[in-house]
């Protein structure tokens, strides 16, 4: 019977289910842009910035002291390659200084890397913007693209950097910029640099110094597993993940989970209002055949249970629609990319966001969203009921 009621006015009922599941599409598109843009960042985090995993002396990143560096670092990186989980291990040496020019002197931390490795591990060969990147020339740098603009270094131009060496002492170095890059985050840009690790090295006054070794792994999954098994297997060394390492970045991921639910629980609400005149229209218009169904005998109970009926079979129509629209189209910009260098590309990177986002379909909250479809029907229908119920039979026949 509740069935039948909602298609006696067809283009009402019709009009109502075509706003649940418009409604419905906007929440899905809302949680999986959320989700593409959360699962862009992570994977910013991993494969250009700090990997899987960094292993450092315990002291080292209290002020970055080049004289913590880790023992044996060779060793442990051999026992890492063993692990079946593990796609790849890069060993870096680390100095913070400044870097000087003609035009003036800021700030760097300055890594030392082997190319080779570092091109492919930290994505720092596709980065690059201007330069061939490192040569057979000695004394090479890498620079962001934010430092150059504001230090006014172009290829080729030379620079100084001065820091503090293994035994405290202040030492200088002078190198050409054989590269610039340009990351997703700007922020990064401005403060890295990179030079060879073996050059570095001499200056520190060591042959072999490591600071930092970065680990990346072919699943996301075995993360936690992977750290604590390399925190038990060297205690001596703090052995930290992504997620320690950049905790904003797993703060704004949860976050935004939680975002993207009151999102979907407002636009709910707002399409509840929609629902709830409609049903009162319909309630009115047969305030005849309800006084009747009551004189009839019928309980208040089933006149209560056939509106909130009609309201959740009215909502459970339009979600197959909405589900299945949002699903499309997630798909197919799953697969080209939504681009949103409209927003300002700049601003993006500030934040550590790519311009190309790659929405996902967002699978694994639908039984929520269902949850949450259901709950704003069930509440739609019940003043609409409280409605019928306060009618009067012999005042309702009168009609």
């Amino acid at each position: 019977m509740a069935w039948r009621n909602i298609w006696r006015n067809k283009m009402r009922s019709l009009v109502i289910l075509f706003s649940i599941a418009l409604g419905l599409f906007a929440g899905i598109a809302v949680l999986a842009l959320y989700k593409g843009m959360m699962s862009s960042r992570v994977r910013t985090v991993i494969d250009e910035e700090v990997a899987h995993i960094q292993m450092h002396h315990p002291q080292f990143k209290k002020d970055y002291e080049p004289v913590y560096l880790l023992q044996n670092a060779s060793t442990i990186v051999e026992q890492i390659k063993k692990l079946p989980q593990v796609k790849a291990v890069a060993e870096r040496s680390i100095a913070q200084g400044m870097l000087s020019t003609p035009t003036g002197s800021t700030g760097v931390q300055i890594n030392g890397i082997e190319p080779s490795i570092e091109y492919t591990f930290s994505l720092l060969k596709e980065k690059l913007k201007d330069g061939k990147g490192f040569t057979d020339k000695k004394q090479e740098i890498l620079i962001g693209r934010k430092l150059a603009d504001k230090m006014k270094l172009k290829t080729g131009s030379k620079l100084v950097l001065t820091f503090t060496d293994t035994s405290n002492s202040i030492i200088s170095g002078a190198f050409k910029v054989a590269g610039i890059y340009e990351s997703n985050n700007t922020k990064l840009d401005e403060q890295q640099v990179y030079v060879r690790k073996d050059e570095l090295n001499w200056l520190l006054g060591f042959q072999t110094v490591t600071h930092e070794i970065a680990i990346l792994l072919h699943k996301d999954e075995d993360l936690d597993q992977i750290a604590q098994q390399l925190k038990q297997a060297t205690p001596f060394v703090l052995t930290e993940t992504w997620k320690d390492i950049s905790p904003e970045t797993d703060l704004m991921v949860k976050t935004v989970d939680d975002y993207s639910y009151i999102i979907m629980i407002i636009i709910m609400l707002a399409l509840a209002f929609g629902i709830i005149n409609t049903m009162l229209m319909a309630i009115i218009e047969r305030t005849r055949e309800v006084g009747m169904m009551t004189a009839l005998g019928t309980s208040k109970i089933r006149i209560f249970l056939l509106v909130v009926t009609e309201t959740v079979l009215l909502t459970l129509a339009g979600t197959p629609v909405g589900v299945f629209t949002g699903w499309i189209i997630t798909n197919y910009y799953h697969q080209r990319g939504l681009d949103l260098s409209g927003m300002g590309k700049e601003m993006m990177s500030s934040f550590g966001f790519r311009t190309m986002i790659f929405p996902e379909f967002p699978s694994d909250k639908i039984f929520y969203v269902f949850l949450i479809v259901v709950s704003t029907a069930i509440l739609s229908g019940i003043f609409p009921a409280i409605r019928a119920l306060r009618m009067k039979p012999i005042d309702a026949l009168r009609i």
